[in-house]
């Protein structure tokens, strides 16, 4: 069995469902010191390195080791790797253990058949990313100065130069408490909050038009939790919306809370904002050396959020095998020959990029 499909069996075979990941950050760290290569594994992440012939710039392999649970409508165990044909199931299959497979082995390759020119090369393996309690924000203030990053989510191995950002809002409209047969009519003028809230929400579609992104397109804001009522026959004092809002680079996140406030009669609550929305710098030489070694690559924007927010400031990209639309889904699978790809990749992205470092 080839080397990529035995390590990402391994992986797979592991369950680490965020917040339990402590199994699989020494599985990777006993694995990769049996290759003779430099290790340290923290409460962090897990970070291998591989030094160039001469000193030079650092570029970082991101990925995470922890998956989301495994959920309802597997036609197979979750956490047993079954091949079929070109195929490997399991939960993290290709979010994101595929990436973690190819990076380490991209590292192995680079260690063992010729190093890079100049500088290092590090893995960074984080922890919780599918959380709000993500570790990468922690793992980047130690791992050192870092100029450039490919941060190993599923994209099919096509680039991704922008990523949405996320915000989360409650909308609270206030209204009064009251019985309902004096709502309207006969002199009365009770406010309803739920229809305060409900005249909020059909608005919601047309605010962020003005500013759309080449690749992102426009701002969205998505009611996903509503709340409201005392009883079937009282008008709700208070109703509530909870939004997912995935911005882009369009927009700051304060520009999108200005607007919500100066456009809707309900409260604005921001209740999370720290996802903010990333994107390739304007000439990036990684990005260059990216297409050099993967010509017919595609660019494009994702929708999905990622650890990538940690390194916006960075010259970064998105990219890795697998398919987005399978992650988290039951029977998630990622194609074997992608992973192999992505191997390859890594290691000649490296190699091409600290060498026009």
């Amino acid at each position: 069995m080839p080397a990529d499909v035995t390590l990402l069996s391994d992986l797979v075979a592991i369950p680490s469902v965020s917040g339990t990941e402590a199994a699989i950050a020494q599985f990777v760290e006993q694995t990769v010191r049996r290759w003779g290569l430099d290790v340290v594994r923290d409460e962090t992440c897990v970070r291998v390195e591989v030094g160039g012939v001469g000193p030079g710039q650092s570029l970082a392999l991101v990925s995470h080791l922890d998956t989301v649970p495994a959920g309802a409508g597997w036609t197979r165990d979750p956490f047993t790797p079954t091949i079929d044909g070109d195929r490997l199931y399991g939960r993290g299959s290709g979010d994101a253990k595929a990436s973690v497979a190819a990076m380490l082995l991209a590292l192995r390759d680079l260690a063992e058949r010729g190093r890079p020119e100049a500088g290092r090369v590090q893995v960074v393996l984080g922890y919780g990313e599918e959380t709000r309690h993500t570790s990468m924000e922690q793992a980047v203030e130690r791992i050192g100065s870092v100029d450039a990053a490919v941060i190993g989510e599923p994209t099919n191995l096509d680039i991704a130069i922008a990523q949405r950002g996320l915000m989360m809002v409650d909308l609270v409209a206030q209204g009064d408490q009251g019985h309902a047969a004096y709502a309207a009519g006969n002199g009365e003028r009770v406010v309803n909050a739920a229809l305060v809230l409900a005249k909020d929400l059909v608005r919601l579609d047309s605010l962020f038009e003005a500013r759309l992104h080449p690749l992102l397109g426009s701002v969205t804001a998505t009611p996903t939790m509503l709340e409201a009522g005392v009883s079937r026959n009282v008008t709700p004092p208070t109703a509530k919306a909870v939004l997912d809002v995935r911005s882009t680079p369009a927009w700051t996140h304060g520009e999108i809370a200005e607007r919500l406030r100066e456009s809707l009669r309900s409260d604005v609550v921001i209740t999370s904002q720290r996802l903010v929305p990333c994107q390739t710098p304007d000439g990036s030489r990684l990005l260059e050396a990216a297409l050099r070694v993967r010509p017919g690559a595609k660019r494009f924007g994702s929708p999905t959020c990622s650890d990538w927010v940690f390194l916006r400031h960075t010259d970064a990209i998105k990219c890795g095998p697998g398919t987005s639309r399978r992650s988290h889904t039951a029977d998630e699978y990622v194609d074997l020959p992608e992973v192999a790809a992505a191997r390859t990749f890594y290691a000649d992205l490296a190699r091409e990029y600290l060498r026009s470092a």
